[in-house]
């Protein structure tokens, strides 16, 4: 069996994180550097080939928090939009009765 760092090769490793690969632009200086996204989406595409359950858990486990603001803003706009077809309804209710009154006071 082959050995890498001391431990057998058949035991499950897992890819580093997502790293963000910098290209060097060389329009402008050696110095300056900036986003690959070609290169991103390939590691991306890659760790998912790779490790998809890993790929997966990942993926769920980042966008868990955004479901759950998701639903929390969700369920408090479908409150107040009851709130105030609620308030709409009474106030109908009420303008119906005034003129019902004013009515009954003419004749």
């Amino acid at each position: 069996m082959v050995q890498l760092n001391g431990k057998e090769a058949g035991k499950k490793t897992f890819p580093p994180p997502p790293s963000l690969p910098l290209a060097v632009d060389r329009g402008k200086s050696a110095s300056t550097k900036m986003f690959d996204l070609k290169a991103w989406a390939e590691y991306v595409v890659e760790w998912a080939a790779k490790d998809p359950y890993g790929f997966l858990t990942t993926v769920i486990l980042a966008l868990t928090p955004l479901f759950l603001a998701s639903a929390v803003l969700s369920w408090k706009l479908a409150k107040m939009i009851e709130a105030r077809e609620k308030e709409q309804k009474k106030k109908q209710k009420r303008q119906e009765n005034i003129a019902k009154a004013k009515r009954l006071k003419k004749d």
